[in-house]
């Protein structure tokens, strides 16, 4: 009965107006030209040129070389990276090549739909693995919930260059767009891997859009801080948490999707996505915003088995932290939302909203942190007026396509 009414909510929405259907949408499949499934094949040419050091003044990177990232490479406050579309940054494994937009700097890296902009291994096709190189991260000076509202960041201890953090809400640190990252997230101590993307205390003006993350050993994308924006965002098969937001962000997530394998984690509790306001109670500043997300036809697969692996919970929710989800789908997870003990205490689960959204094949709906099911929280969301559903319709029936090995379609069927 369950899969019936699925199927009949789908057609009687989706013929009139795409949009309206639940998790990613277009009228087209919106993968198409630019994003590889398969970037562990890839044929990319050899590094012509070595970026190295801090960019001083304004530079373009041209599509007719191929770039090596070697050490940090910092795009310091007053200057401007701008990357034409096609071109292809490789990261130094040895060095750890690392890009990093420091507050006030500016990144303009503006690909096209047949011609994106790759950052990715330096290693040769057989020896990619996730963890080859730093990553991208972008600092700016927007807030974030702090005391002091300045922050040092955890991945570079040069002073001049890790500070991030200030009052600028609507700041701009530049352009993402039509963007790969691959097999980012080395490890730079026993305690600390890098992201895919980190942005730290970005502001509103900063556009991150068609940007696919794969393979990062560890996040895909940590965001501390802030008030970004994020749309068509495909995080594919990353380790830890998919997005990963802390210290008061402020962000839409729209028309975006998470493809798992609960047989790719890292040795921590990985999620889709992990929402938190604060690491310590103390760091807090209660003066300032507590991390506020919403999501907006995003859609979360887990892409095998569910009963066996380490990713459980699609969502995992922390104290003083808010979440509002709209025509979202969630499939293939031991637990849609794993919400924390705090927000099981009377009726502060109220708090959530989740309206119009779709989960399927989930061997639970809402957990505490132990997966333990929670049945207030479950009749809450089941309400007619939250307009939810539960099904079992399976990967291959929900999907057009959930073949990752050819050109996978994730807009519902």
């Amino acid at each position: 009965m369950r899969k019936t009414f699925l199927l009949l909510l789908l057609t009687s929405v989706g013929v009139a107006n795409a949009q309206k259907t639940p998790g990613i949408y277009g009228e087209n499949n919106w993968f198409n030209g630019w994003t590889s499934f398969k970037p562990k094949t890839a044929d990319y040419a050899p590094a012509t040129q070595i970026l190295t050091g801090v960019i001083k003044e304004n530079t373009t990177l041209s599509k007719r070389n191929t770039y090596l990232l070697m050490g940090t490479v910092y795009v310091p406050s007053g200057v401007t990276l701008t990357i034409e579309p096609g071109t292809v940054i490789r990261g130094d494994s040895d060095s750890t090549g690392t890009l990093t937009v420091v507050k006030g700097g500016k990144i303009i890296a503006e690909g096209t739909e047949t011609d994106p902009i790759v950052f990715t291994s330096n290693k040769s096709a057989s020896d990619r693995k996730a963890g080859d190189w730093g990553g991208i991260i972008v600092y700016g000076d927007a807030p974030l919930n702090r005391h002091g509202g300045l922050i040092s960041s955890i991945y570079d201890t040069n002073p001049l260059y890790n500070v991030f953090g200030g009052n600028n809400e609507n700041s701009d640190s530049g352009v993402l767009k039509y963007v790969r990252i691959e097999f980012a997230g080395k490890k730079i101590d026993a305690k600390t891997m890098l992201n895919g993307l980190t942005l730290g205390a970005v502001g509103k003006k900063t556009k991150v859009e068609y940007v696919q993350i794969s393979f990062a050993k560890d996040d895909g994308i940590e965001i501390v801080g802030g008030n970004v924006d994020l749309n068509n965002i495909i995080s594919y098969r990353n380790a830890d948490d998919d997005f990963d937001f802390s210290m008061g962000i402020q962000s839409t997530v729209n028309n975006s999707i998470i493809i798992r394998s609960p047989f790719i984690s890292d040795n921590t509790r990985s999620r889709a996505f992990e929402i938190d306001s604060y690491d310590k109670v103390e760091n807090f500043d209660p003066t300032k915003k507590k991390t506020v997300i919403k999501l907006n036809n995003v859609t979360i697969v887990n892409n095998d088995d569910n009963s066996v692996g380490l990713v459980k919970e699609a969502i995992s929710l922390k104290s003083d932290s808010f979440l509002e989800m709209n025509k979202c789908v969630v499939s293939g997870f031991a637990s849609f939302v794993a919400l924390d003990d705090k927000y099981l205490e009377g009726d502060n689960f109220k708090k959530v909203i989740i309206k119009e959204c779709v989960v399927d094949s989930c061997v639970e709906v809402f957990t505490n942190e132990n997966l333990v099911k929670q049945d207030n929280v479950n009749n809450w969301f089941n309400m007619p007026s939250m307009m939810n559903t539960i099904s079992r319709v399976g990967l291959t029936s929900l999907f057009k396509s959930n073949d990752e090995k050819k050109k996978p379609d994730f807009r519902l069927k």
